[in-house]
Protein backbone atom coordinates (compact mmCIF):
# COMPACT_ATOMS: atom_id res chain seq x y z
CA UNK A 1 0.00 0.00 0.00
CA UNK A 2 1.22 3.25 -1.33
CA UNK A 3 2.17 5.67 2.30
CA UNK A 4 -0.06 8.77 2.92
CA UNK A 5 1.52 11.95 2.48
CA UNK A 6 -1.06 13.12 5.41
CA UNK A 7 1.06 12.46 8.44
CA UNK A 8 -1.57 13.13 11.06
CA UNK A 9 -4.74 15.29 11.71
CA UNK A 10 -2.66 17.94 11.74
CA UNK A 11 -2.30 18.10 8.24
CA UNK A 12 -5.82 17.90 7.12
CA UNK A 13 -5.27 21.79 7.85
CA UNK A 14 -3.22 21.58 5.06
CA UNK A 15 -5.92 19.88 2.92
CA UNK A 16 -8.51 21.97 3.68
CA UNK A 17 -6.19 25.26 2.70
CA UNK A 18 -5.61 24.16 -0.79
CA UNK A 19 -9.29 24.09 -1.40
CA UNK A 20 -9.89 27.49 0.30
CA UNK A 21 -6.92 28.29 -2.22
CA UNK A 22 -8.67 26.49 -5.28
CA UNK A 23 -12.00 28.17 -4.07
CA UNK A 24 -10.43 31.60 -4.26
CA UNK A 25 -8.86 31.82 -7.32
CA UNK A 26 -12.27 31.30 -9.39
CA UNK A 27 -13.76 33.95 -11.11
CA UNK A 28 -17.43 33.06 -9.26
CA UNK A 29 -15.11 32.38 -5.62
CA UNK A 30 -17.94 32.07 -2.61
CA UNK A 31 -15.25 33.59 -0.86
CA UNK A 32 -11.78 34.69 -0.58
CA UNK A 33 -8.51 33.95 0.85
CA UNK A 34 -5.57 35.69 -0.32
CA UNK A 35 -3.85 33.57 2.37
CA UNK A 36 -5.06 30.26 1.55
CA UNK A 37 -2.55 29.05 -1.14
CA UNK A 38 0.83 30.28 1.40
CA UNK A 39 -0.47 28.19 4.16
CA UNK A 40 -1.13 25.00 2.04
CA UNK A 41 2.03 25.19 0.67
CA UNK A 42 3.21 22.48 -1.75
CA UNK A 43 2.37 19.76 1.00
CA UNK A 44 -1.30 20.68 1.09
CA UNK A 45 -1.36 21.15 -3.04
CA UNK A 46 -0.03 17.45 -2.65
CA UNK A 47 -2.53 15.89 -0.16
CA UNK A 48 -5.51 17.46 -1.74
CA UNK A 49 -4.37 15.56 -5.26
CA UNK A 50 -3.55 11.99 -3.47
CA UNK A 51 -7.00 12.30 -2.06
CA UNK A 52 -9.31 13.63 -5.51
CA UNK A 53 -9.90 9.63 -5.83
CA UNK A 54 -11.74 9.24 -2.55
CA UNK A 55 -13.12 12.43 -1.94
CA UNK A 56 -13.73 14.35 -5.21
CA UNK A 57 -13.30 18.23 -5.46
CA UNK A 58 -13.67 19.41 -2.20
CA UNK A 59 -17.12 20.32 -2.76
CA UNK A 60 -17.81 19.68 1.20
CA UNK A 61 -15.07 21.74 2.26
CA UNK A 62 -15.78 24.84 0.21
CA UNK A 63 -19.68 24.70 1.18
CA UNK A 64 -18.64 24.36 4.90
CA UNK A 65 -16.24 27.20 4.59
CA UNK A 66 -19.15 29.30 3.43
CA UNK A 67 -21.92 28.57 5.51
CA UNK A 68 -19.98 29.04 8.91
CA UNK A 69 -19.05 32.07 7.57
CA UNK A 70 -22.62 33.38 6.94
CA UNK A 71 -23.16 31.89 10.55
CA UNK A 72 -20.44 33.87 12.11
CA UNK A 73 -21.72 36.81 11.22
CA UNK A 74 -25.38 36.14 12.02
CA UNK A 75 -23.86 36.14 15.57
CA UNK A 76 -22.02 38.84 15.17
CA UNK A 77 -25.10 41.02 14.11
CA UNK A 78 -26.53 38.92 17.82
CA UNK A 79 -24.23 40.71 19.45
CA UNK A 80 -21.18 38.27 19.77
CA UNK A 81 -18.11 39.57 21.52
CA UNK A 82 -16.02 36.72 21.59
CA UNK A 83 -15.17 33.74 18.92
CA UNK A 84 -13.06 30.61 20.20
CA UNK A 85 -11.51 28.17 17.56
CA UNK A 86 -10.68 25.31 18.39
CA UNK A 87 -8.52 22.81 16.26
CA UNK A 88 -8.19 26.45 14.29
CA UNK A 89 -5.61 24.94 12.07
CA UNK A 90 -4.99 27.15 9.12
CA UNK A 91 -7.87 29.23 9.29
CA UNK A 92 -7.51 32.68 7.78
CA UNK A 93 -10.76 33.89 8.68
CA UNK A 94 -9.53 36.92 11.49
CA UNK A 95 -7.31 38.27 8.24
CA UNK A 96 -10.10 37.85 5.82
CA UNK A 97 -13.62 38.62 7.39
CA UNK A 98 -15.28 41.80 7.76
CA UNK A 99 -14.87 42.09 11.65
CA UNK A 100 -15.42 44.76 14.38
CA UNK A 101 -11.82 45.81 14.98
CA UNK A 102 -12.98 45.26 18.64
CA UNK A 103 -14.32 41.66 18.21
CA UNK A 104 -11.89 39.25 20.68
CA UNK A 105 -10.34 35.99 18.63
CA UNK A 106 -9.10 33.18 20.05
CA UNK A 107 -7.62 30.48 18.12
CA UNK A 108 -6.42 27.25 19.70
CA UNK A 109 -4.13 24.26 18.55
CA UNK A 110 -1.46 22.20 18.98
CA UNK A 111 1.61 24.29 19.82
CA UNK A 112 3.33 22.98 16.32
CA UNK A 113 0.47 24.73 14.59
CA UNK A 114 0.56 27.60 16.41
CA UNK A 115 3.89 28.17 15.89
CA UNK A 116 4.08 27.70 11.98
CA UNK A 117 1.06 29.48 11.63
CA UNK A 118 2.64 32.52 13.67
CA UNK A 119 5.75 32.48 11.45
CA UNK A 120 3.55 32.46 8.05
CA UNK A 121 1.23 35.07 9.20
CA UNK A 122 3.36 37.38 10.83
CA UNK A 123 3.68 40.08 8.23
CA UNK A 124 -0.01 40.27 7.93
CA UNK A 125 -2.82 42.73 10.29
CA UNK A 126 -5.51 40.78 11.16
CA UNK A 127 -8.86 42.63 11.33
CA UNK A 128 -9.70 41.86 15.06
CA UNK A 129 -8.01 41.31 18.13
CA UNK A 130 -6.17 37.81 17.69
CA UNK A 131 -4.70 35.82 20.47
CA UNK A 132 -3.53 31.78 19.69
CA UNK A 133 -3.38 29.52 22.63
CA UNK A 134 -1.46 26.03 22.36
CA UNK A 135 -3.44 23.90 23.83
CA UNK A 136 -3.56 20.24 23.24
CA UNK A 137 -7.33 19.60 22.86
CA UNK A 138 -7.07 15.83 23.79
CA UNK A 139 -6.05 16.63 26.93
CA UNK A 140 -8.97 16.73 29.24
CA UNK A 141 -7.43 18.68 32.47
CA UNK A 142 -5.66 21.12 29.64
CA UNK A 143 -8.62 21.89 27.99
CA UNK A 144 -10.89 22.04 30.95
CA UNK A 145 -8.94 24.43 32.43
CA UNK A 146 -8.78 26.87 29.22
CA UNK A 147 -12.37 26.51 28.52
CA UNK A 148 -12.99 27.80 32.48
CA UNK A 149 -10.66 30.52 32.13
CA UNK A 150 -11.86 31.64 28.55
CA UNK A 151 -15.53 31.34 28.72
CA UNK A 152 -16.16 32.19 32.11
CA UNK A 153 -14.98 35.54 30.90
CA UNK A 154 -17.59 38.68 30.16
CA UNK A 155 -19.02 39.20 27.04
CA UNK A 156 -20.89 36.62 24.42
CA UNK A 157 -18.99 34.09 23.25
CA UNK A 158 -19.36 31.95 19.83
CA UNK A 159 -17.16 28.70 19.46
CA UNK A 160 -16.33 27.19 16.44
CA UNK A 161 -15.51 23.35 15.95
CA UNK A 162 -14.66 23.17 12.01
CA UNK A 163 -13.65 19.44 11.33
CA UNK A 164 -12.81 18.77 14.54
CA UNK A 165 -15.47 16.36 15.82
CA UNK A 166 -15.04 14.29 12.94
CA UNK A 167 -11.70 13.06 14.52
CA UNK A 168 -13.09 12.63 18.14
CA UNK A 169 -14.84 9.51 20.10
CA UNK A 170 -18.28 9.79 21.15
CA UNK A 171 -17.34 10.03 24.94
CA UNK A 172 -15.10 12.51 24.00
CA UNK A 173 -17.59 14.66 22.04
CA UNK A 174 -20.57 14.12 25.02
CA UNK A 175 -17.55 15.68 27.48
CA UNK A 176 -17.06 19.00 24.89
CA UNK A 177 -20.92 19.69 24.48
CA UNK A 178 -21.37 19.39 28.50
CA UNK A 179 -17.67 21.38 28.98
CA UNK A 180 -19.26 24.65 26.35
CA UNK A 181 -22.48 24.23 27.58
CA UNK A 182 -21.64 24.33 31.71
CA UNK A 183 -18.98 27.44 31.16
CA UNK A 184 -21.14 29.57 29.30
CA UNK A 185 -20.32 29.10 25.39
CA UNK A 186 -23.61 31.57 23.75
CA UNK A 187 -23.21 29.98 20.13
CA UNK A 188 -21.61 26.66 19.24
CA UNK A 189 -20.84 26.62 15.23
CA UNK A 190 -20.03 22.67 14.41
CA UNK A 191 -20.18 20.44 11.14
CA UNK A 192 -21.78 16.63 12.31
CA UNK A 193 -21.83 13.54 9.44
CA UNK A 194 -24.22 10.45 10.07
CA UNK A 195 -22.80 7.16 10.63
CA UNK A 196 -22.90 6.45 7.11
CA UNK A 197 -20.43 9.34 6.49
CA UNK A 198 -18.06 7.49 8.41
CA UNK A 199 -18.38 3.90 7.42
CA UNK A 200 -17.93 4.84 3.68
CA UNK A 201 -14.42 7.25 4.03
CA UNK A 202 -13.39 4.59 7.14
CA UNK A 203 -10.45 2.90 4.50
CA UNK A 204 -9.70 6.10 2.89
CA UNK A 205 -9.21 8.24 6.10
CA UNK A 206 -7.62 5.69 7.78
CA UNK A 207 -5.19 5.56 5.31
CA UNK A 208 -4.90 9.54 5.28
CA UNK A 209 -3.87 8.90 9.22
CA UNK A 210 -6.71 11.20 10.01
CA UNK A 211 -9.55 8.56 10.79
CA UNK A 212 -13.19 9.78 10.59
CA UNK A 213 -14.90 7.97 14.28
CA UNK A 214 -17.55 10.51 15.48
CA UNK A 215 -21.01 9.97 13.42
CA UNK A 216 -24.08 10.50 15.94
CA UNK A 217 -26.95 7.68 15.08
CA UNK A 218 -29.38 10.41 16.35
CA UNK A 219 -27.77 13.62 14.32
CA UNK A 220 -28.41 16.86 15.77
CA UNK A 221 -30.53 15.10 18.78
CA UNK A 222 -27.36 14.32 19.71
CA UNK A 223 -26.57 18.00 20.78
CA UNK A 224 -30.03 18.61 22.20
CA UNK A 225 -29.49 15.96 24.68
CA UNK A 226 -26.40 17.50 25.65
CA UNK A 227 -28.54 20.58 26.40
CA UNK A 228 -27.99 22.77 23.52
CA UNK A 229 -30.59 24.07 21.05
CA UNK A 230 -30.75 23.47 17.41
CA UNK A 231 -31.11 27.03 15.40
CA UNK A 232 -29.97 26.01 12.33
CA UNK A 233 -28.92 23.13 10.07
CA UNK A 234 -27.49 23.87 6.93
CA UNK A 235 -26.34 20.08 4.75
CA UNK A 236 -23.47 20.82 2.60
CA UNK A 237 -24.61 18.31 -0.40
CA UNK A 238 -28.01 21.23 -0.11
CA UNK A 239 -25.36 24.28 0.16
CA UNK A 240 -22.69 22.96 -2.42
CA UNK A 241 -26.10 21.97 -5.27
CA UNK A 242 -26.89 25.70 -4.81
CA UNK A 243 -23.54 27.29 -5.23
CA UNK A 244 -22.96 25.07 -8.24
CA UNK A 245 -19.94 23.26 -6.84
CA UNK A 246 -20.90 19.56 -7.40
CA UNK A 247 -20.21 16.89 -9.93
CA UNK A 248 -22.78 15.48 -12.39
CA UNK A 249 -23.00 12.13 -9.95
CA UNK A 250 -23.07 14.41 -6.82
CA UNK A 251 -25.92 16.70 -8.49
CA UNK A 252 -28.36 13.79 -8.70
CA UNK A 253 -28.11 12.68 -5.48
CA UNK A 254 -28.73 16.16 -4.19
CA UNK A 255 -32.14 15.77 -5.71
CA UNK A 256 -32.96 13.33 -3.28
CA UNK A 257 -35.20 14.27 -0.19
CA UNK A 258 -32.94 14.92 3.20
CA UNK A 259 -33.28 12.79 5.95
CA UNK A 260 -33.85 13.83 8.95
CA UNK A 261 -31.27 15.18 10.87
CA UNK A 262 -32.40 14.04 14.06
CA UNK A 263 -32.60 9.75 12.29
CA UNK A 264 -29.99 10.45 9.27
CA UNK A 265 -30.24 6.22 9.11
CA UNK A 266 -28.18 5.16 6.23
CA UNK A 267 -28.13 8.00 4.29
CA UNK A 268 -24.41 9.96 3.56
CA UNK A 269 -25.53 13.24 5.32
CA UNK A 270 -23.70 16.27 6.12
CA UNK A 271 -24.38 19.63 7.95
CA UNK A 272 -23.17 22.80 9.54
CA UNK A 273 -25.03 23.68 12.75
CA UNK A 274 -25.80 26.47 14.67
CA UNK A 275 -26.62 25.56 18.76
CA UNK A 276 -27.48 27.97 21.37
CA UNK A 277 -26.90 27.47 25.03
Amino acid sequence: MVKSVMHNVSDTARWVAEYRARESARPDALFRDPFAAGLAGERGRIIAEEAKRSFGNGWFFIARTKLIDELIAACLDEGCTRVVNLAAGLDARPYRLDLPPDLEWIEVDLPPLIEEKDKALASETPRCRLERVPVDLADTDARGAFLARTLGLPGRTLVITEGLLLYLEHAQVRELTSQLRSHGARWWITDVVSPAVVKLSDKASRKNNAPVTFGPSDGVAFFERGGWRVESVSTQLSAAARWKRLSPLMRLLALLPEPDPRRPGRAPWGAVLRLRN
